[in-house]
């Protein structure tokens, strides 16, 4: 079973690798030659016509490979301040120091105002400037007027920048950002009860952990392209869920890692290709069952308690949502052709699509409509019984 699941593990790597070389294929080739119009190479009176090699060498001028212009930085496009820095969190197991690198986006003309934050975690592979780049995320701070940190794992914590969303390592990896946040919050005034946290794959399943252990943190989360919670200890393990999807009743994983009677909920926002072949997508069907359960739809057995649910199929996307009071608590977007990537980001960038609905406008419009009344201020009760798991 071991030998099994071991080999599970490195095809995953081996797929999350093809796709950034598979990707990186395409862009060399839009470095290549492309036609050029005849319309646009017309002799001028003054000159003499082409010859045939001139000519030749026209219709097969190079042109420069295609880069994105949404940059992170202040300097291109984005107009606010972007700082990269690093927080010195709660020393974690094995570390005498725990240095978390971030950066931190900031839009201007907003200086006296108490801005809601969005936290972002990327990827396996991915660096915080891919990502913020890829999914735009800067632009529409820019525009609604919120701030934007992306925490980055150390090459030195995973060689492959993956957040350890399934063991121990993943849980002092959820306090440094917690720690972070908090530290932040403090700095500059953001709004405490307008934090909202977003990441895909390992970085939607380090969401998912600070939604379950530290809810009071946070009004919403988004996840996208993540695993199922709860099933998986180790690297191993972590991707046959990732392959699979979890083999345990979502519902019961969440019961287990939980107490659901005393949890003060967790709006959830879940988006998932239907092409995705590394992680698997009934990952997000299982995800669903869990949020739904987080926040009471549910009982232990799975059967509808509360609430009521819309569906809405356009243009190859499937959307649900499960409200309560006519208010959205849950959403699950379903994206036709859509792989392993961050939907209607800058394709220019490894695991971002242009395919599907935009990602982080989406992300967004579901965050605004959340807040977090009692941010800040744990219950006594829940502190206990999070003591006590």
């Amino acid at each position: 079973m071991a030998k099994s699941l071991s080999k599970i593990w490195l095809r995953g790597f081996k797929r999350l690798l093809a796709i950034q070389t598979e990707h990186a294929q395409k862009t060399a080739k839009r470095a290549q030659a492309r036609p050029v119009r005849a319309a646009t190479a017309k002799p001028s009176s003054k000159t003499h016509p082409l010859k045939p090699a001139a000519a030749l060498r026209t219709l097969t001028r190079r042109e420069a490979p295609r880069e994105s212009r949404v940059r992170p930085r202040a300097a291109a496009w984005a107009s606010g301040a972007w700082t990269r820095s690093f927080h010195s969190a709660p020393a974690a197991p094995g570390r005498l120091v725990n240095h978390l690198q971030y950066g931190l986006y900031i839009p201007s003309g907003h200086a006296r105002e108490a801005l809601p934050l969005v936290v972002m975690l990327h990827g396996c592979t991915q660096s915080i400037d891919d990502f913020a780049e890829g999914t735009r995320m800067n632009l529409l701070a820019d525009r609604y007027g919120f701030a934007v940190v992306y925490p980055e794992q150390s090459k030195h914590a995973h060689s492959h920048r993956c957040w350890h969303w399934y063991d121990a390592a993943g849980d002092a990896e959820a306090r440094a950002v917690v720690s972070l946040v908090d530290a932040l919050v403090e700095q500059h005034g953001f709004d405490r009860e307008r934090v909202y946290a977003a990441g895909i794959s390992a970085g939607a399943g380090l969401t998912a952990l600070l939604a379950v252990k530290y809810p009071e943190h946070f009004a919403a989360v988004a996840l996208h392209s993540g695993p199922a919670f709860g099933e998986a200890r180790s690297g191993v393990t972590a991707m046959d869920v990732m392959r699979r999807g979890a083999r345990r009743e979502p519902v019961e994983l969440v019961d287990q890692n939980t107490n659901v009677a005393q949890y003060p909920g967790m709006p959830a926002l879940i988006v998932h290709g239907d092409a995705d072949h590394v992680v698997t997508p009934v990952n997000a069907d299982q995800l669903a069952a869990q949020f739904l359960r987080l926040n009471r739809f549910i009982d232990a057995n799975g059967a509808r308690k509360a609430g009521e649910t819309r569906e809405d199929r356009k243009n190859g996307v499937v959307t649900r949502d499960y409200l309560r009071g006519g208010r959205r608590v849950v959403r699950v977007c379903r994206v036709q052709g859509l792989g392993h990537a961050w939907a209607g980001g800058d394709d220019a960038l490894p695991f971002h699509s242009s395919k599907g609905p935009d990602a982080s406008a989406m992300l967004w419009e579901f965050f605004r409509h959340q807040r977090r009344a009692d941010a800040g201020r744990v219950a006594e009760g829940l502190a206990t019984s999070s003591a006590g798991r």
